[in-house]
């Protein structure tokens, strides 16, 4: 599989700036691998096709207004941060991205609202950089001024300024445990209602953990797949749900459903020797690209991911890549929503 087999050309316009509402309204593809046929549907259906005992594995990951605007010391440049990950809580220490990157050297000092002030310490990447927080308070503290000043980090290609709203709008209705620079989208779809109704039909709803980080979202830069590395993410599998998984995965009669790429990689990233899914916590860089044997996802709800990336490598290795490039090539004709506020995608 090469990069360029994961192109695919859309018109600008369907960047979705917004999400469907109510969410649950937005547009459905349903691909069924086995018969190789495409339904169109609305996501609210997406009850038809789970029964009693279906686990459906969502991630509960809750994304922090991890988007900085602080000013450069002495000549007062603008300087945009946006915060990938704690490196140490007592330390105060942080890996951010900044820019314009070229402004910003080992020692400057970046001045936010509120008293908060970052001193750069370390270059990493090009754009890459570790910093530190000079901040008397303790770690929580700290959290809780980032979140006063901070903006929701909203991808790149949505083209227009964070709104207050953002705040609920980028966040899924299972967001417990925060650490996400970027929503599990494909999250995004699910209403209250939806989710009850979903219960009452007799399905297990199991919250696990992967914050997203930007591994998720760095372009791939090489053509042969295999070269291309994953920053790793965080992620933690309960003992519950691990058994909750298993119960499902064990049974011929249940499946076990992902809801995105994000939760795929973490259950594909803890795999007993047994096939199974184990517990635990750690950090995975695992890139999932065609071939590659799913062990634990049977099924996956997913959104329409921009071309050339690691999302999409994912749901080519899971449905097969002239399946879903055939898929995508209708989306565009058929004017689907694309990207993290677009339509999504059942696949069976």
């Amino acid at each position: 599989m090469r990069l360029s087999d994961l192109h695919y050309e859309y018109p600008k316009s369907l960047i979705a700036k917004y999400p469907a509402e109510p969410r649950d309204s937005a547009r459905l593809m349903v691909l069924n691998r086995k018969c190789k046929t495409i339904e169109h549907r609305i996501f609210r259906d997406i009850v038809d096709y789970f029964n009693e005992g279906d686990v459906l594995v969502v991630n509960n990951t809750k994304v922090f207004p991890a988007r900085l605007y602080g000013r450069k010391e002495k000549t007062g440049a603008r300087i945009e941060v946006l915060l990938l990950r704690e490196l140490n809580a007592e330390s105060r220490l942080w890996d951010a991205l900044v820019d314009p990157a070229r402004k910003i050297r080992v020692g400057n000092k970046i001045y936010f609202d509120g008293g908060l002030v970052a001193e750069v310490i370390d270059n990493t990447t090009s754009r890459g950089r570790t910093i530190r927080f000079l901040f008397d308070g303790n770690d929580e503290e700290l959290y809780r001024k980032i979140e006063e000043i901070g903006h929701m980090p909203l991808p790149p290609y949505i083209k227009r300024e964070d709104e207050p709203e953002d705040r609920e709008r980028y966040q899924t209705i299972f967001a417990r445990e925060t650490g996400s620079v970027a929503a599990p989208t494909a999250g995004l779809h699910f209403t209250p209602a939806l989710v009850e109704r979903l219960k009452q039909k007799g399905v297990d709803i199991v919250p696990i953990t992967l914050h997203v980080g930007l591994g998720t979202f760095r372009p791939i830069e090489v053509e042969d797949l295999t070269k291309h590395r994953m920053d790793s993410e965080y992620f933690i599998i309960t003992e519950e749900a691990a058994e909750r998984i298993n119960r499902a995965l064990l049974s011929p009669d249940h499946t076990v459903t992902a809801v995105g790429t994000t939760v795929v990689r973490a259950l594909e990233s803890s795999i007993s020797a047994t096939g199974t899914l184990k517990a635990g916590s750690g950090w995975t860089d695992k890139f999932i690209y065609p071939p590659y044997d799913f062990r634990i996802v049977e099924r996956l709800i997913t959104n329409f991911h921009m071309p050339r990336s690691t999302l999409l490598a994912l749901v080519v290795a899971f449905a097969g890549h002239d399946f879903v490039m055939e898929a995508y090539r209708i989306a565009v004709q058929e004017k689907y929503r694309l990207f993290s506020f677009g339509d999504a995608m059942l696949i069976l």
